[in-house]
């Protein structure tokens, strides 16, 4: 019985390259000054859930265990996410109300993205004007961003994922 729990730890301890990459891509300054995403605790969820939903994509195209490491991915974000909230002052009470909310929302936009990205550079614009700008268009200039680093990603194999390394074109 305490090998399985064993492995979980080493499992959620080898997740943190890639969540820790993850993150800097999503909390890269350029979004917020350049691209226009609100820097809002809302707007870096959105950022977040924008650059998990590419790096999910790319696991999903992997061979096992690529499906295992993207349920840690998935886990650890959340754990992140309930982290944030109660360091920002959200109650023990509020907390599992809005995760309810935040997880309605990241699960939606997964979808949304994940159509976008498969349909055509528009739809990307709309889906990131719609869920990641409060409305407001996305220009030419952060589509291509995000379809860069969706292009490095694809050049990513899943040991390289789990490293940390997501490519170069996090930035411009």
């Amino acid at each position: 019985m305490i090998f399985p729990f064993f492995s979980r730890r080493k499992r959620e301890k080898a997740i943190e390259p890639l969540y820790g990459a993850m993150m800097a891509a999503a909390l890269d300054p350029v979004l917020y000054a350049r691209h226009g995403v609100p820097d809002t605790f809302e707007g870096r969820f959105e950022a977040v859930t924008l650059v998990a939903a590419l790096v999910l994509r790319r696991l999903k195209a992997l061979p096992p265990p690529a499906a295992d490491v993207a349920q840690d991915l998935v886990d650890r974000t959340f754990d992140g996410l309930d982290s944030a909230m109660r360091a920002v002052g959200i109650s023990d009470v509020g907390v599992p109300k809005r995760m309810k909310k935040f997880a309605q929302g990241f699960y939606g936009r997964l979808d949304a993205y994940t159509l976008a990205l498969e349909t055509s550079d528009a739809a990307l614009g709309e889906a990131l004007s719609r869920n990641t700008l409060d409305g407001n268009a996305a220009s030419d200039d952060f589509v291509a961003h995000v379809r860069m680093l969706e292009r490095d990603l694809d050049r990513q194999s899943l040991k390289e994922l789990v490293g940390g390394e997501l490519g170069q074109g996090r930035t411009g």
